[in-house]
C-alpha cells in the first residue's frame, strides 16, 4: 500500500512537472470573464465623495460638449469614425465607468466563436438589466501587435460590429445605444507583452455623465 501510494505521488509531481513546462515562463493560466452582475457593478455610476452645491458654468459646458460629440456617434458606422474622434471616445472613457472583456473570436474573424456564447449572454444581460437601461455604451475593440496596423484597425472595428450587432438581435437593445469603434493594436492593455491575449478585447463604457 505505501509503495502504491507513493508511486501515485510520484505520478502526480510528474504530471505536474510535465503542465509547468508546457506553460512559457511567466505565463498565467487565462482567467474567466466577469459575471453579469460584476459587469452590472463596474458599469454603475459611482456616487461622488462629497456633494456639491452648484455645478460650475465650466462642468457645466464640458458635460454639454460631451453629450453633444455622443449623440453626433449615434448610429454611425464604425468604420466611419476618424481618428480624432476615436480618441476623443477614449478620452471620454478614462472618466466614465469601464471594463475590459476577452470575447473570443473566430481565427483572423470577426465571427464571435462559440466559447464566447456564455460571455457574450452575460453582457447581454448586464446592459438590460434595469439599473443601466436606457443607459448608451461604447463598445470599443482592441487587438494584439500581430499584424499589420491597417489590417488590426478593420478587424477590431469588425469585432465591435459583431458584439454590437449580437446585443441588438438577441437582446433587443436599441442600436443608437451602443457606439462602436476599433483601435486596433493601438492603447496596448499589455504593453511589455504586445501579443499577450489580454490585448484581443472589447472594452465597455458606460458613456453617460456621472
Amino acid at each position: 500500500m505505501t509503495q502504491c501510494l507513493a508511486a501515485f505521488t510520484t505520478h502526480i509531481a510528474r504530471s505536474a512537472l510535465a503542465v509547468a513546462l508546457v506553460l512559457p515562463a511567466g505565463v498565467a493560466l487565462a482567467q474567466s470573464n466577469p459575471s453579469s452582475q460584476q459587469i452590472i457593478d463596474a458599469l454603475k455610476p459611482k456616487a461622488p465623495l462629497t456633494r456639491s452645491l452648484s455645478v460650475s458654468p465650466a462642468d457645466q459646458a464640458k458635460k454639454a460638449e460631451t453629450e453633444k460629440f455622443v449623440n453626433t456617434l449615434r448610429n454611425r458606422p464604425t468604420r466611419s469614425l476618424s481618428m480624432d474622434e476615436r480618441e476623443k471616445i477614449a478620452n471620454v472613457a478614462e472618466s466614465r465607468p469601464r471594463i475590459d472583456m476577452e470575447i473570443k473570436f473566430e481565427f483572423n474573424s470577426a465571427d464571435i466563436g462559440r466559447s464566447a456564447q456564455r460571455d457574450m449572454d452575460e453582457l447581454g444581460k448586464a446592459l438590460t438589466d434595469p439599473s443601466l437601461r436606457g443607459t448608451t455604451f461604447a463598445l470599443s475593440g482592441y487587438t494584439d501587435a500581430v499584424g499589420g496596423e491597417e489590417y488590426n484597425m478593420d478587424l477590431s472595428s469588425r469585432r465591435a460590429d459583431a458584439v454590437k450587432r449580437y446585443l441588438t438581435e438577441k437582446y433587443n437593445m436599441a442600436p443608437d445605444h451602443l457606439i462602436t469603434a476599433g483601435y486596433g493594436k493601438t492603447h496596448l492593455k499589455n504593453a511589455n507583452d504586445p501579443k499577450s491575449p489580454e490585448n484581443r478585447r472589447v472594452q465597455i463604457v458606460n458613456m453617460a455623465d456621472k
